[in-house]
């Protein structure tokens, strides 16, 4: 029998230091966020970092929290909830961080007799901080606890048609009346580093601004999720019809002491009512769900930072949520696979 587990990245229970702590502790000691050895990453996490960011963190979150709890946490069970019904096997929904564990997520499929799980991290482009690390986690839990099951994956869906026309159609009605500047395409930064190793070529080009760096089909292109980000952008801009001078793609969320993916948002964002870009909108196409680097980084800091330094308007388009189309998008790839 086959099932499917669709798969986010978590959330704190509460938005308070004592619940935001561990959760911050499971997601920076991953190895594949944070990728230098275990002593090194426990002495800047648990020696520096968890200090004082739980704190800062809790304050963040509570920004953004609902009375149903977090938003994260909300719209994930939202979504799950529409595609369910739309999908001829049985889904259910897990967390890569935090209580709503994989394991618990796939031991409910097994009770209802599932032997084959499609696994379906939801993040459009390919990155070892995201995508990679939910499919190790699933298979040591499988190797314990479920010997007897199969696993596949949803390779990343960056530039699959309908997941492009979802995202092109969901900016079009947020755009209706809306006369912008400039629509800024913030993806979730990573280390550069992270690019070149989960290039398995090794023959990784040169990272210039605004240009991809590689070519799209080719196998260093696979796994590397700039190439994804640029390709995600191109096709809906395309779709859209942007002109070249309408649109940019930049990276947000990064940490300080490493060499991260740029140019980054919140630079670009600051000095565009310098250079008379007074009205923009921002889309977060590395994000299927609203949270809190879309609410709280972009929705509310971002946009206070633009106002400040002279911008007019700002507009954050929200993800895609628990869409209809979207859903329906889902659940037709599950059917796809199930037959």
């Amino acid at each position: 029998m086959k099932g499917v587990l669709l798969i986010n990245l978590g959330s704190p229970d509460s938005p308070t230091p004592k619940d935001v702590k561990p959760y911050l502790d499971e997601f920076l000691m991953d190895k594949y966020v944070i990728d230098v050895p275990y002593l090194l990453r426990a002495l800047l996490v648990r020696g520096i970092i968890l200090r004082k960011r739980p704190e800062e963190s809790a304050h963040a979150y509570a920004k953004i929290w609902w009375e149903e709890g977090s938003p994260l946490i909300v719209l994930s069970e939202r979504m799950h909830k529409k595609v369910q019904p739309l999908a001829n096997v049985p889904v259910e929904l897990a967390m890569r961080y935090g209580s709503m564990t994989i394991e618990k997520g796939l031991q409910k499929l097994h009770d209802q007799g599932v032997t084959e799980v499609l696994l379906f991290p939801l993040y459009p482009q390919y990155a070892m901080a995201s995508t990679l690390t939910i499919l190790v986690l699933a298979e040591e839990i499988r190797k314990k606890k479920f010997p007897n099951m199969k696993f596949s994956d949803v390779p990343a869906f960056y530039n699959k048609p309908d997941y492009i026309k979802n995202v092109a159609d969901s900016i079009q009605k947020n755009l209706q009346g809306y006369d912008y500047d400039q629509l800024v395409f913030s993806y979730h930064g990573i280390p550069e580093r992270h690019v070149r190793k989960t290039d398995k070529t090794k023959s990784h080009k040169k990272f210039v601004t605004n240009e991809m760096c590689c070519e799209v089909g080719t196998p260093e292109a696979e796994f590397c999720y700039r190439t994804h980000c640029y390709e995600t952008t191109r096709l809906v801009v395309e779709q859209l019809g942007i002109p070249k001078d309408k649109y940019c793609v930049t990276f947000q969320s990064r940490l300080a002491g490493d060499k991260w993916l740029e140019p980054y948002t919140d630079v670009e964002i600051d000095k565009m009512p310098s250079r008379g870009i007074k009205k923009i909108a921002v889309v977060t196409p590395a994000f299927v769900t609203d949270c809190l680097e879309t609410l709280e980084e972009i929705a509310m800091r971002a946009k206070e930072d633009f106002e400040a330094k002279g911008g007019e308007e700002f507009l954050a388009i929200p993800c895609l949520n628990d869409n209809d189309e979207w859903c329906q998008t889902v659940s037709n790839w599950i059917n796809d696979w199930a037959k």
